[in-house]
């Protein structure tokens, strides 16, 4: 789901212009192409990378005047480099399980598909919270520990971990909406 940069499509909030957009990308999309190509081993995958670091560039509040263009894409195109890895991986580990089922109880592709949106969705939810509650959630919920048990194991008192479950599911609940 990428979405393709065109240099006079800019929010009016932004403080970068649509013209400095756009010679931002004349000036460095095939250095930066070039670079995540290094990185992933695939031109396909630089090349949509690409596009989603400078649609991040345009969807933010940035400075106007970059005295370093190149360390500040930088900055941004490793954010996105870094989702991908971890939608990678998380996608990974879901067909790593997959493929220890037998065929006669795997889920049908449009399944798999929708649990790894969810999956998906679950994973940024989880990153935008504390990590204790993140490492809360997780013993809970794959782990299967009670809230006794995780306090113990963390040595927190129980209401704090019922805060943290709390926090974990409203995170997830919201990243459902």
């Amino acid at each position: 789901m990428t979405t393709v940069f065109h240099p006079n499509e800019i929010k009016s909030d932004a403080m970068i212009t649509s013209r400095s957009v756009g010679e931002l990308y004349i000036d460095h999309q095939g250095w930066l192409q070039t670079w995540l190509r290094r990185k992933l081993g695939c031109s396909d995958h630089a090349a949509d990378l690409t596009q989603d670091t400078f649609v991040q560039l345009m969807s933010g509040m940035h400075p106007a005047n970059l005295s370093e263009p190149r360390a500040y894409i930088t900055v941004i195109a490793k954010r996105v480099l870094f989702n991908f890895w971890r939608r990678r991986d998380l996608e990974n580990a879901y067909l790593e399980a997959l493929a220890a089922l037998p065929e006669d109880v795997a889920p049908s592709m449009e399944d798999r598909a929708l649990v790894l949106e969810a999956l998906e969705q679950i994973d940024r939810a989880l990153a935008a919270i504390p990590v204790k509650a993140k490492q809360v959630f997780l013993l809970n919920q794959l782990q299967e520990l009670t809230y006794s048990e995780i306090a113990a194991q963390l040595l927190m008192p129980v209401i704090t971990v019922r805060r943290y479950m709390k926090l974990a599911i409203c995170a997830c609940c919201t990243a459902a909406e």
